[in-house]
């Protein structure tokens, strides 16, 4: 096996399935640990000191099968893995945790890896309470405290949330001070109780009217929390936001004040759907046929499909294959067995968004339906064929 000894600044964080590294140094790489499969975790002290100089650190020591290199070289590309090592982090007492969770991942069975996981989690927040000096003024009154988890797309952060008459506050489990999220009561324009998971758990809160992403998403552990707090900023904004409805915004998008692009992202977010949930994230209608035209033109009938049918009927041959195999289904028979979006699939999009349209760094990102490899983002020719970066 090969030992990591090099001295390298970086932040240290413990996840519910693994530990990651990442390193200040951008040429340096993410290191991702496993925890099921580490052979070895311990309390040490900080070996590569002075032996001469006085109180030692203490560290963590990892002995691992297996460590994930990722992004080595600031290059995007795919993961390097190191067959055995042992790592030496210096950090605070964490040994206990890992231990937990260690054991967690361990377990054969996934519904009691996650039960562990959610108790030792549990009990972390319960011998922990929102830190009031965080408090933006003195003069600010608490309403409510309770606890919750900031949820981004690949995220969950666990921590307690506290409102009161002035702010709303989310102060996380790990790395406070510094990433405390405030947001002033004032400032919010918007607000939308959330199925997270399918159980009515959420709640996103916008500070501007036409924004895609959201100030914070909070899941909660039980509904009364989430709703109490929804109410109480409602109450307290009754008088300062805009009606919310899909009638209301049809007029605006009617009358020229709103764009497609935003009336189609405000239909999205009152239909439960949100950027920080993978499961629900926002979908627009595939409404093109012409892919092939100089110069798309708008006013031509043409240039659309056919609105009459669902996206799974367009293609004659497809559709015939479908009904054959619905007709031999025994009961209950369904048409189409797949969703027009997935987590999978918002992944593989994000992964192309931005500055990834081409693939420059020759990824391997696997193969068509029809056999060819998956490369640069074609764009029809009134896109001027080029793949832009944003």
């Amino acid at each position: 096996g090969s030992v990591r000894d090099r001295r390298v600044r970086g932040s240290f964080k413990v996840c519910s399935k693994s530990v990651i590294f990442e390193p200040e140094d951008a040429a340096e790489p993410i290191l991702k640990i496993p925890l099921k499969d580490c052979r070895r975790i311990e309390a040490t002290e900080d070996h590569g000191r002075n032996p001469f100089a006085e109180g030692k650190p203490p560290c963590v020591s990892m002995e691992s099968r297996q460590v994930y290199l990722i992004k080595e070289g600031n290059v995007v590309a795919p993961y390097k893995i190191e067959r055995v090592g042992v790592t030496f982090l210096k950090t605070e007492d964490v040994v206990q945790t890992l231990l937990q969770l260690h054991r967690a991942s361990c377990l054969d069975k996934l519904g009691d890896q996650t039960a562990m996981i959610a108790a030792n989690l549990q009990s972390r927040l319960a011998r922990t309470s929102f830190d009031k000096n965080g408090f933006q003024s003195v003069s600010e009154q608490p309403h409510m405290e309770c606890e919750a988890e900031m949820v981004s797309p690949l995220v969950t952060n666990p921590g307690h949330v506290c409102i009161t008459n002035q702010s709303l506050y989310f102060q996380p489990l790990n790395s406070y001070p510094d990433s405390v999220v405030q947001i002033r009561l004032h400032s919010i324009r918007r607000i939308y109780k959330r199925r997270h998971g399918l159980r009515p758990l959420g709640m996103e809160v916008f500070c501007s009217e036409d924004d895609l992403c959201s100030d914070i998403y909070l899941k909660f552990y039980n509904t009364k929390d989430r709703d109490e707090l929804y109410y109480y900023i409602a109450t307290f904004l009754e008088n300062h936001m805009a009606e919310h409805t899909a009638e209301s915004y049809m007029l605006q998008w009617q009358r020229g004040h709103i764009s497609n692009y935003q009336y189609l992202l405000h239909l999205n977010n009152l239909a439960d759907r949100s950027v920080n949930d993978l499961s629900q994230y926002p979908v627009f209608p595939w409404v093109i046929s012409d892919y092939s035209s100089p110069r798309l033109d708008l006013n031509n009938p043409a240039s659309f499909r056919d609105l009459t049918r669902p996206v799974g009927a367009l293609n004659t041959e497809r559709l015939e294959r479908l009904l054959a195999r619905y007709r031999d289904m025994p009961e209950p028979s369904f048409m189409y067995g797949s969703h027009y979006s997935s987590p999978g699939y918002v992944l593989f999009y994000l992964v192309r968004v931005g500055e990834f349209l081409r693939n420059e760094l020759c990824l391997n990102l696997g193969k068509r339906q029809g056999g060819g490899k998956v490369g640069d983002v074609i764009l029809p020719p009134w896109a001027s064929g080029k793949q832009k970066k944003f």
